[in-house]
């Protein structure tokens, strides 16, 4: 069932990440890092932080709702778009990884979806700040995360040192590149006559970038990420409870 308040949001998402933590499953972290987003969206639109409040709880919910359906349908056995496939069929990733094939799915596929949605071709550039702080937001929990990273991966600086300055999407993936690449596929989305046709191109061009982040180019990097993962923690429950705190 479509949730249709942000609460009701949460209330699946809790049950998402409930489910996966007995399955011991690692699809239990992306909806541990997004419940919190959710959560803090929900805090801001309740302290009217957003240009039109109402407008946000209306696009939170039409987002997250794509994500949920995804997961059922992948869950169900029918295959979701190929961004999410992507990521809900990888088992042996880092713990960012995980996190930030999420992010791809969502923000580069489904958030443009779900802002033009919300607002239509006529109002979207009206849009466009709530749309950054939704980001902003993002960006702001994933940057914890990272800080936290090194409770549940010792070794996880290393592939960011070994990474540096290469183009291997594991270790340059941006929030705010993604947040603009969502922005103007928003609008060309909003503009499109074929709106299905808009959203199979689009989920091929993502659904590759999910392949580069979890296969990069270097094979040094290939080699360290393998090491990392190796010293990583692999109980999901001590995982998830570092990521919900």
């Amino acid at each position: 069932m479509k949730a249709t308040t942000i609460d009701q949001v949460i209330e699946q998402l809790d049950a998402i990440i409930l489910t996966e933590k007995q399955n011991n499953s690692s699809l239990a972290f992306f909806p541990i890092l997004y419940n919190r987003v959710t959560k803090r969206i929900k805090a801001g639109i309740e302290a009217e932080e957003f240009d039109d409040n109402a407008r946000m709880e209306q696009l939170d919910v039409i987002f997250a709702n794509r994500y949920i359906e995804a997961y059922q349908h992948y869950k169900a056995g029918n295959p979701p778009t190929e961004s999410w496939l992507n990521a809900f069929k990888v088992s042996e990733a880092l713990v960012m990884q995980h996190l930030l094939l999420g992010i791809n799915a969502h923000i580069n596929l489904d958030l443009g979806i779900a802002a033009a949605e919300t607002t239509g071709a006529h109002a979207l550039a009206d849009f466009e700040r709530d749309f950054n702080k939704i980001n902003e937001v993002l960006a702001a929990m994933v940057a914890d995360v990272k800080a936290a990273i090194g409770k549940v991966s010792p070794l996880f600086k290393l592939l960011e040192l070994v990474g540096k300055g290469k183009e291997d999407k594991l270790v340059s993936f941006s929030i705010n590149i993604a947040r603009d690449g969502a922005w103007l596929f928003a609008n060309q989305y909003a503009a499109a006559v074929k709106k299905e046709e808009a959203i199979a191109d689009r989920d091929q061009v993502i659904a590759a970038l999910a392949v580069q982040l979890v296969n990069p180019k270097s094979k040094l990097l290939q080699v360290v990420a393998k090491v990392v993962r190796f010293f990583e923690v692999k109980d999901v429950q001590r995982v998830a409870a570092i990521l919900e705190r």
